[in-house]
């Protein structure tokens, strides 16, 4: 089940959002947090050209996501899955020029 956005509140938002330390032109990464006893719930969603790319959640002590989802292009999220996504940068060249998640399904999403 996705996280529940509306019981969060936005922490920050954070524009061309790195990956692997690289900035990539267009991502856009949407934090959220809550307290949830003595630990603090992390949710970032992560969007290009306005759209929902993914999903990760899990808690700002952790250094990996504990769960993620990725958006389908026809407009559902994909069941979460554990861990961290499978993400890979997509280069012109040596320039990034975007972001590719593979899907559960082994599908590479790529906005």
């Amino acid at each position: 089940m996705l996280p529940d956005l509306s019981e969060f509140t936005p922490h920050r938002t954070v524009f061309d959002a790195p990956f692997e330390g690289e900035p990539v032109p267009g991502l856009r990464a949407d934090y959220f947090r809550r307290a949830e006893g003595d630990r603090i719930a992390t949710v970032g969603r992560y969007s290009i050209g306005g759209r929902d790319l993914l999903m990760a959640w899990g808690y700002v002590d952790e250094e990996h996501c504990r769960h993620n989802a990725v958006r389908d292009p026809g407009g559902g999220w994909h069941e979460p899955a554990d861990g961290c996504p499978d993400v890979e940068l997509v280069r012109d060249g040596q320039a990034v020029v975007g972001l590719a998640v593979r899907a559960p399904s082994g599908t590479w999403i790529r906005p």
